[in-house]
C-alpha cells in the first residue's frame, strides 16, 4: 500500500500543506506578537519573562541565521533573491518527491523560508524573532516559528535519507523458501 492510498493525498500535496501551515503559523504568530501583544512598539532587545528558562524578546534580525551577515538595501535584495531561488529549487524537489517524510521536510523548509526570508524582508526589511530559551549556563539564540519549521524540515529530510530500507512487500519466494 502506498502513502497516497493511506491518506488519499500524494506526497507533494502533503508537502504543500506543510508549507502552507508553516507559513501561516509563522506569519500569524508574528502578527500576534507584533501587533496583538505590542512587540512592534518595544525597543529591540526588550523582553518579557515567561518562565525561569524562557523569555519573549523583541529582536529584529537584519541578517541570516544567528544574525550572521547583517544586510540592508542591496544586501536585503540579495537575500530575497537567494530565498526565491532556494524556494524554487525546493519546490521542484518537493514536486518530484515520492516519500511523505521528504515531502514534509521540503514543505516545512519552503514555508519557513517564505515566512522569514521573503515576507518579513519584503514587509519589514528584516526578520522578527521572539522566542528565547536559556538555562544551565546555555543561552540559545532568539528564534521564531519559521526557524522551527526549517529545523524540523531539515530533520525530516535527514530522517528520510537515514531511515533503513525495507524490502518490497510483494517479493517472490524461490523454491527453497528464500526471497528473490
Amino acid at each position: 500500500m502506498t502513502s497516497s492510498t493511506k491518506t488519499g493525498l500524494q506526497p507533494r500535496e502533503i508537502g504543500m500543506i506543510a508549507a502552507a501551515l508553516a507559513l501561516a503559523a509563522d506569519q500569524g504568530s508574528k502578527l500576534f506578537m507584533l501587533y496583538g501583544a505590542g512587540f512592534a512598539h518595544m525597543p529591540p532587545g526588550a523582553s518579557v519573562p515567561v518562565l525561569p528558562f524562557f523569555n519573549l524578546v523583541m529582536v529584529w534580525n537584519p541578517g541570516i541565521s544567528y544574525g550572521l551577515f547583517p544586510a540592508s538595501g542591496l544586501g536585503t535584495a540579495v537575500l530575497i533573491g537567494l530565498s526565491v531561488v532556494a524556494v524554487a529549487v525546493l519546490g521542484w524537489l518537493l514536486w518530484r518527491s515520492t516519500s511523505r517524510s521528504l515531502a514534509i521536510g521540503y514543505g516545512l523548509i519552503i514555508g519557513g523560508a517564505l515566512g522569514n526570508n521573503l515576507v518579513d524582508r519584503l514587509v519589514y526589511g528584516k526578520v522578527a524573532d521572539f522566542f528565547h530559551f536559556y538555562g544551565f549556563g546555555y543561552d540559545w539564540y532568539v528564534f521564531n516559528i519559521a526557524d522551527l519549521a526549517i529545523t524540523f524540515g531539515a530533520m525530516a529530510i535527514l530522517y528520510d535519507v537515514l531511515k533503513p530500507e525495507h524490502p518490497p512487500e510483494h517479493q517472490e519466494a524461490s523454491s527453497d523458501g528464500q526471497e528473490v
